[in-house]
């Protein structure tokens, strides 16, 4: 165990009254820090803000929700401890809920196939238990009042133009839904933040994004295609939304409407590109370095991408990455010969039992295909999209954005649409070109 792992079990055992043994990190959570541990008998699970990082008061308030869905009926880990001494930074301490997590597992092992079925009617029954939680029992959560004007309000922070989500910014307030009672909402459910074992749904994790607002934030958060991770059923990959809403309505007594839910759906692409933009940002601010952050940035033209196909923007199917010759300077290894060794090495030579590490090389793998993409294709892409950005009568992408924004620009124009379309389709393909491919 190194220093700074021993010195954690030594201040975890402060906070639980046993010794702290078998602790170890998960290679799960961008924002938080998650470790494995055993004490005094039980398998705990500590959740904490990364050192320099603190924010209190979040992590009170999903105590906070922790303890009132647990009143209300939501299957979620016991509480067992929380605060911030002496672990140093604002933590949680909570029994480990046996089951899987991880997505892949969840959707392609057989081991998983009995119950994937039941996931999205228990999902729906659990959403409805959430949103009946009197928010005055979590009067630390925010209330938001237009959840379109805040978000938008973020995107706008970054100064960054992205035609394709002014798109989908103007269809969305074009098309918002009438308004309904605030709830409590979760914020973040989804596949990849739920425990199943082999009855189903087991408990519901990371609060950290709860807020009072509307219900169906959430059902559509759960349909949003990046958490389908390649399949084509809609509810985090598991079944249809018919499911989701017969297993809501049976606890809420009411049904929502699949078109408000759709509605959220494209928010919650949007809402998506955003946060990979907010988490990239406190890599490249340097105020918590992190490879994953920084690749994550990149990932942001996926939901764009998700956002153009629910419009009926683009159409599934796989994109074309069209290299360019590369002229190289006289020294050796080249730049792509540098990309290959580094490969072989993350792939074949760091190996580590750590499930961290193995995860964050994966991540370095997926950085380094994006930068030899980026090399072989990037110049011709820019130069391409510059001209048809000329043809439409824009200097730039701000051009277009604005253009799109305050309606100069049509988006019943073809031509206009069409260069957003090529733009976000080159991106991918170099971004991650298998995204578009992933439900066919």
């Amino acid at each position: 165990m190194s220093p700074h792992d021993a010195a954690l079990a030594s201040a975890l055992s402060d906070v639980v009254g046993a010794q702290v043994t078998n602790l170890r990190r998960l290679s799960a959570g961008a924002s938080r820090e998650t470790w494995s541990f055993d004490a005094g008998g039980r398998g705990l699970v500590l959740r904490r803000d990364p050192p320099g990082v603190p924010r209190p008061v979040e992590m009170a308030r999903e105590a906070e929700c922790l303890r009132a869905a647990a009143a209300a009926g939501v299957p979620v880990p016991a509480l067992v401890a929380h605060g911030s001494e002496p672990v140093g930074t604002p933590f949680l301490v909570m029994e480990r809920v046996d089951g899987e997590t991880l997505p892949p597992r969840l959707l392609r092992d057989d081991r998983w196939a009995p119950v994937r079925g039941l996931l999205p009617r228990q999902f729906g029954r659990a959403l409805a238990r959430i949103h009946a939680v009197d928010p005055d029992a979590v009067p630390s959560c925010t209330r938001v009042e237009d959840r379109l004007a805040e978000l938008r309000e973020r995107h706008d922070a970054f100064g960054e133009p992205r035609p394709a989500l002014e798109l989908a910014f103007r269809w969305l307030d074009a098309h918002r839904p009438a308004a309904v009672a605030p709830t409590l909402v979760h914020g973040d459910f989804r596949n990849g933040n739920v425990i199943v074992d082999d009855d189903g749904l087991r408990a519901v994790l990371d609060w950290e994004l709860v807020h009072v607002g509307d219900p169906r934030e959430d059902l559509g958060w759960v349909c949003t295609r990046a958490w389908r991770f390649g399949s084509r059923e809609p509810v985090g990959g598991f079944g249809g939304l018919d499911e989701l809403l017969d297993g809501y309505a049976e606890v809420a007594g009411h049904r929502p409407d699949p078109a408000d839910v759709r509605w959220w759906q494209v928010f919650g692409s949007v809402h998506w590109a955003v946060i990979c933009r907010i988490q990239t940002e406190r890599h490249l601010s340097g105020a918590e370095r992190s490879l994953e952050m920084a690749v994550l940035g990149r990932r942001a033209v996926e939901s764009e991408y998700d956002a153009l196909l629910e419009l009926g923007v683009v159409a599934p199917g796989p994109v074309a990455l069209r290299e360019t010759a590369v002229e190289d300077g006289p020294d050796r290894p080249t730049p792509d010969e540098l990309l290959d060794a580094i490969a072989g090495f993350l792939t074949d030579e760091l190996t580590t039992d750590d499930p961290r590490s193995r995860y964050l090389a994966k991540v370095a793998r997926t950085g380094v295909g994006i930068l030899r993409r980026e090399r072989a294709s990037g110049p011709r892409i820019r130069e391409e999209h510059r001209a048809r950005l000329a043809g439409i009568g824009c200097a730039d992408d701000a051009a277009l954005a604005t253009g799109i924004r305050d309606g100069t620009l049509s988006t019943e124009d073809e031509t206009v649409v069409d260069v957003v379309r090529r733009a976000v389709l080159d991106r991918l393909a170099v971004a991650n070109p298998r995204y578009a491919e992933r439900e066919q």
